[in-house]
């Protein structure tokens, strides 16, 4: 691992963005939601595991797609679109928003249950462990993605478990252990 302390020469581009850091990266679990928005009666999904409050008061999201996407170009023009937060049984799901031929419009939506969530219009898939209405106040290109601020303008909590992703994998029942040793004089846990 590279330390840089002040006084020291900046890393260089590589250093930053190593395959052991984006390995490292890849071992923050978190929830996978399906992001809907309803642009003018086109309706359309995807797979997003990059979701994160940003503030309580006001309540505020963040979200994180790639570059360019159609779900990012359509939400600036609706300018509202919808959460989902997928339970541990909706893996199939998941996979289904996250197929990269899986078309646009109504026809990705093909044998999901869903209705149109009052506030946005955009579909919100049954079963989920929770759905949450926002609306768009910033998108920027951060590096290959699009950053996507949203207010939250309402919400609805379900019942269950998550569905996770975890080193680059769905875990329906929770997160393996990957065996990751501690150093020599660490603990494994964080005291504070």
């Amino acid at each position: 691992m590279t330390s840089l302390s002040s006084g020291t020469a900046a890393a260089s581009q590589e250093e930053l963005g190593s395959e052991s850091g984006r390995r490292a990266l890849r071992r923050v679990a978190a929830g996978v939601t399906v992001l809907t928005v309803n642009n003018d009666g086109l309706r359309h999904g995807t797979t997003v595991s990059a979701v994160v409050a940003l503030s309580r008061t006001p309540l505020v999201v963040g979200v994180c797609l790639r570059a360019s996407s159609t779900f990012t170009a359509m939400v600036r023009k609706a300018g509202v679109f919808s959460v989902n937060v997928l339970s541990d049984q909706q893996g199939h799901l998941a996979r289904q928003f996250a197929a990269p031929g899986r078309g646009h419009g109504d026809a990705q939506f093909e044998g999901v249950e869903w209705t149109a969530d009052a506030l946005t219009g955009a579909p919100l898939i049954g079963g989920s462990l929770a759905h949450l209405a926002c609306a768009l106040s910033d998108c920027r290109q951060i590096g290959d993605h699009d950053l996507l601020t949203a207010d939250v303008l309402d919400g609805e909590p379900g019942s269950g478990s998550p569905l996770l992703t975890f080193a680059g994998r769905l875990h329906p029942e929770g997160v393996p252990d990957l065996g990751a040793s501690t150093r020599a004089g660490q603990s494994a846990r964080t005291t504070n």
